[in-house]
């Protein structure tokens, strides 16, 4: 790493652009103590999958870890949107925040349209695209070229190019950047570690910054799509977004330090640090999620003729943690009078708790739950 030089600024007339170096070649680590959070990454990692291992329905589970990814992702490019929200039908949401609604809920698709691509693609710039297009489908990006790579010039920060933070490389050069990352992806004569291996994709990615808008969502994307196509996770449960937002201006510093200082340690270390810290979150919220199964468990065999019931509503809220009485009626076969009743059981339990405060057209969420993932 001692040798990185990770591009050059190239003047364009009235501004000057960064043109970043090929990554599609040999690389040796030499720094002892990213060698060490390495380890412990992998190690954290490796936890976690085999954690996953033994909860019940993971598929299930994913979907929330998605949905925070979404929330936290979404909100680093500035959309205001809460868990509590995304997991409300459109009608339900003020017309004011719909359009942030929208957005988050293309994340999703985009994140489960492209795990499902990965069982017949491999990870490459026509999955990105795809990605990208459904990211940005009906949304305020929609008129951004979505799912094409970008034919004019972009830039971060600023109001103008002229007061940007930073102007990517010509779209000229796009292409061929791409291409390279694509190499790289699918080298197996290259050796470097996975870990740093992503952490090099994701720092490229964002400073080819390859589509007019989306690039950071669809970096952050890349992440946990790696890691799932390479093996290293059986399923997509580890995201790095909530991490990214936490520390949002040491994230955009280390990814400049880069670019300015040739600084790659750094940005590496900051990497590891967020897989190392994001994997003992996530074990943490698989226990808690074993833990209130189990008190909900007891909870539910003390309802007597209303358990069976009970568990079906549970079931359904360990996915979509937020109910109203049409979809209690419909996952379990009872007359809406029945199901308010249930409801009212399962809310003097601590299951449920009402959150619209009106009378009419009530919404109940899993609180227990949704707070395990906050």
């Amino acid at each position: 790493m001692k040798q990185f030089h990770a591009g050059q600024y190239i003047s364009q007339g009235f501004y000057k652009s960064f043109q970043p170096s090929l990554i599609n070649r040999q690389w040796q680590i030499d720094n002892m103590e990213v060698i060490q959070l390495l380890s412990q990454a992998d190690r954290e990692l490796g936890r976690l999958d085999m954690y996953s291992n033994y909860i019940p329905n993971t598929d299930l589970f994913i979907s929330m870890h998605v949905l925070k990814e979404a929330t936290q992702s979404s909100k680093i490019e500035g959309t205001q949107t809460n868990m509590e929200e995304v997991l409300l039908d459109r009608d339900d949401i003020p017309p004011g925040k719909r359009d942030d609604w929208e957005e988050v809920q293309n994340y999703i698709k985009a994140m489960e349209s492209a795990i499902i691509a990965l069982e017949e693609l491999p990870l490459s710039s026509r999955l990105i695209r795809e990605t990208h297009r459904i990211l940005l489908q009906g949304v305020r990006g929609a008129k951004k070229q979505p799912g094409e790579f970008r034919i004019s010039q972009n830039w971060i920060g600023g109001a103008t190019i002229s007061d940007a933070h930073f102007i990517p490389p010509v779209y000229t050069s796009v292409p061929e950047l791409i291409s390279d990352m694509e190499k790289f992806i699918h080298n197996e004569e290259i050796y470097i570690p996975e870990l740093l291996k992503i952490a090099l994709l994701h720092y490229q990615f964002e400073t080819i910054h390859p589509f007019l808008d989306g690039n950071g969502r669809v970096g952050r994307l890349l992440i946990p799509l790696y890691l799932v196509n390479k093996g290293i996770l059986k399923k997509p449960i580890l995201y790095l977004s909530d991490f990214m937002e936490t520390h949002r201006t040491l994230y955009y510093d280390n990814l400049m330090q880069v670019r300015e200082n040739n600084n790659l340690t750094q940005w590496f270390k900051f990497f590891l640090v967020g897989i190392i810290e994001t994997a003992k979150k996530g074990i943490t919220t698989f226990d808690g999620i074993m833990q209130l199964q189990k008190q909900n468990e007891i909870k539910i065999q003390s309802l007597g003729s209303r358990a069976a019931n009970a568990q079906k509503v549970i079931n359904l809220l360990y996915q979509r943690p937020v109910i109203n009485a049409e979809k209690v009626s419909k996952v379990s076969g009872l007359s809406m009078p029945s199901s308010y009743k249930l409801i009212e059981t399962l809310e003097k339990v601590e299951i449920l708790k009402e959150v619209t405060g009106g009378q009419r057209g009530r919404s109940y969420i899993f609180e227990n739950y949704i707070n395990l993932f906050r």
